[in-house]
């Protein structure tokens, strides 16, 4: 099947087999990457813990794919999680740029300050994540609320799992982003478990989208594995959101198929659970559809993984030969010189008698 001659689901997609096979591509890079990560963990070179989107890999390259991905600062802006290795890739980060975090090298965007995907880069439209669970959505109705009154048609995508909608942050931040008609979508990554308790102990609701009435949100729920249903609804709610319709969210149905980190042995998962969503592997799955649909060959599929894992290969390389910081470079770019004026509260000595 030619690429001017696409499958009858890719025609309502709007993706020809370019796009199909860059979506492929970006699935294995984000799994290639973490399975090297992993890798250099068990080794030593790792310090602190290292965070597997596997098995949800099809949700964070679905959501981005459906994003304008500029690398000028005119396009969307996504803030993900430690899972979603694949949005961060198809946003513009790199693989190299991955090792150089985790392995806290001065080359890093942070400098060594920092691990993981918590870097900024607003050319190309990451905002790093925070630790404290639901502050993001805080910080991305600012986001998607600056985007509405300087009139720029642009929209906030923000990643959560389903253990921070526990959070007051959380909540604040979806109220004043459904108030205030923000144009934000919030990815509900609901991948069954909050650390080691099961989400049905933090939650009455079925569906994340239960929630969304609440607040006035338009909402859906969509099959986290395959990732050309993510892209379609995540399409959709980033299209309402630019159209002005306010906030959105997307739940994202899968499962975590690892531990919260890699310390982590799930030994608390059942067993035949596991052995289920193992069955709805998202790269499989995404194979076998372009196989039996006829927008790939296993050549063509072949060269793709390999590249993929070639990528990642010679990224944590060069990441691992690398310097780390020196000490006094730790102490760079985290205070300012700049004096400024004392807040009101402080503007006289504090009377301790007075407090």
């Amino acid at each position: 099947m030619t690429e001017q001659e696409p499958h009858q689901s890719a025609v309502v997609l709007d993706l020809n087999r370019g796009q199909l096979h860059e979506i492929f591509r970006a699935l294995i890079l984000a799994r290639a990457t973490e399975e090297r990560l992993e890798v250099l963990f068990k080794q030593g070179h790792v310090t602190g813990g290292i965070y597997r989107s596997l098995g949800q890999e099809a949700g964070a390259v679905g959501a981005a794919y459906a994003l304008r991905r500029r690398d000028d600062g005119t396009g969307d802006i996504i803030a993900p999680t430690v899972r979603a290795t694949g949005a961060v890739f198809l946003m513009g980060g790199t693989p190299l740029q991955f090792f150089r975090q985790y392995l806290a090298r001065a080359t890093s965007p942070t400098g060594g300050r920092e691990s993981k995907v918590y870097w900024v880069d607003f050319e190309s439209g990451l905002v790093a994540p925070t630790s404290p669970l639901g502050t993001m959505v805080e910080v991305m109705a600012g986001v998607g609320l600056a985007f509405k009154l300087r009139g720029e048609d642009r929209v906030a995508l923000v990643f959560y799992g389903d253990g921070a909608s526990s959070t007051g942050a959380w909540h604040e931040g979806l109220c004043f982003a459904a108030a205030q008609a923000c144009p934000m979508v919030l990815i509900v990554e609901a991948n069954q478990w909050a650390f080691s308790s099961p989400t049905s102990t933090n939650t009455r609701v079925q569906s994340f989208v239960e929630k969304a009435d609440g607040y006035g949100l338009h909402a859906e729920s969509v099959d986290g594995t395959d990732v050309l249903a993510v892209y379609a609804c995540v399409q959709r709610a980033v299209a309402r959101a630019r159209a002005g319709d306010g906030t959105g969210m997307v739940e994202l149905q899968y499962y975590r198929m690892g531990g919260h980190a890699q310390h982590d042995d799930q030994e608390y998962a059942d067993p035949e659970e596991l052995k289920k969503w193992k069955a709805k592997d998202p790269i499989a799955v995404f194979r076998d559809r372009l196989l039996a649909e006829g927008f790939t060959t296993s050549e063509e599929l072949v060269s793709l993984v390999d590249g993929a894992f070639e990528e990642a290969r010679v990224a944590a390389d060069q990441a691992l030969a690398e310097p780390a910081p020196l000490g006094p470079e730790t102490l760079e770019d985290v205070y300012t010189d700049v004096v400024a004026r004392p807040p009101w509260t402080r503007m006289a000595v504090p009377d301790p008698r007075n407090s």
